[in-house]
């Protein structure tokens, strides 16, 4: 993006988001930060499904926020989404990417002519005969997800230079770990917890080692109490923010009222899906020890699931915010509002940030 000027558009569940960053110094100051919500099932697990919704909710957004630039980095995150460790001949960049399709097909669950490529280098070594070899994680994006996604930019008006995959958008905007020494002695979990969707990526000093995107959330559970307890959505939510988990795990009893059982039921069936998620990863023969998870996303904010996670994972877990690495310029919001939205810029501003997945044409 040329300029000074960046914004990321993070197209949630239940919500599109932006911010604009200053880049010009560091730290990069967040100019504009803005939100609008969706209709109900716009978009589905993470796919844009309803384009003309989708691209109406951005073009309130772009009135509403006043952004200084139509030039767009957009996040995709879904089940079409697929990032894994790959092995592959050592090459320039430029030839490996043209590449690609021949050396990746036996590592993807689609078919290489209906995906989006792209990599991003780990390390490099020798294999056993010898022959130079680059490990990457690569990524591999359906081509309908991304059109879909960019259509709506499109038909809303503003220009997609590029598409990126939201945990990498997540690790440019939560990870500090040259701060905290982790490259040397371990690697952090970044874990944002949206409406329906949840995006895991594990690191070491920067460097993603691990990725994971769950299609589970925060509405998840707001669901399960609407259910069982007869109540609008807006209601229950309410009840699960004021109800929260429980820190400490134990039997439910016919004494539980229904919004506890609820509450139970479905968070501990969600940590227990990140917990397996990690465990996965620290199985691999090339994982890094997890000494730290770090939450962003408002689905992150459940009351009792810090403590919950901690437990769980027998690591230190603790919420975190993009805000913390950027100077606040004059946003347009109180104090107030910049402590509710500090959750739920860490994918914006990570967007902003950053580099690509593949080129919108």
């Amino acid at each position: 993006m040329t300029g000074k000027a960046a914004v990321g558009l993070d197209i949630g569940t239940s919500a599109v988001r932006a911010a604009e960053l200053s880049l010009g110094k560091r730290p990069a100051t967040l100019a504009r930060f803005g939100q609008v919500a969706l209709p109900l099932g716009a978009v589905r697990d993470g796919e844009v499904v309803d384009i003309e919704a989708v691209a109406a909710a951005i073009k309130q957004l772009w009135a509403s926020s006043k952004f200084g630039t139509k030039r767009v980095i957009v996040g995709v995150s879904n089940q079409k989404v697929v990032a894994r460790q790959v092995d592959l001949p050592r090459l320039p960049a430029d030839q490996l990417r043209e590449s690609l399709p021949f050396l990746v097909q036996d590592h993807i669950p689609m078919p290489v002519e209906q995906a989006i490529l792209d990599f991003h280098p780990l390390e490099e070594f020798e294999s056993s005969s010898g022959e130079p070899m680059l490990r990457v994680l690569l990524v591999a994006a359906a081509q309908d997800v991304v059109s879909n996604t960019v259509a709506a930019v499109q038909k809303a008006g503003l220009h997609p230079v590029a598409v990126d995959l939201t945990p990498f958008a997540l690790l440019r905007g939560l990870a500090q770990a040259d701060e905290l020494g982790l490259s040397e002695d371990g690697g952090e979990a970044l874990i944002d917890i949206g409406a329906s969707v949840t995006n895991i990526v594990v690191h070491r000093g920067g460097v993603p080692s691990f990725v994971r995107i769950l299609l589970m959330g925060g509405a998840d559970i707001t669901e399960a109490i609407a259910e069982r307890m007869g109540v609008p959505l807006e209601e229950a939510e309410s009840i699960k923010q004021h109800t929260g988990m429980l820190e400490v795990p134990r039997a439910l009893s016919p004494d539980d009222s229904p919004a506890r059982s609820s509450i139970e039921t479905a968070a501990a069936a969600f940590v227990e899906e990140i917990r397996g998620s990690l465990a996965y990863y620290g199985a691999q023969p090339r994982s890094v020890n997890v000494r730290r998870i770090v939450l962003s996303g408002g689905g992150g904010q459940l009351p009792g699931l810090v403590a919950r996670l901690a437990l769980a994972n027998r690591v230190p877990v603790e919420l975190g915010t993009a805000m913390s690495r950027l100077k606040v310029g004059k946003v347009g919001l109180t104090a107030e509002q910049l402590s509710a939205v500090a959750p739920l810029v860490s994918v914006p501003v990570g967007l902003a940030m950053g580099s690509t997945l593949g080129r919108a044409s």
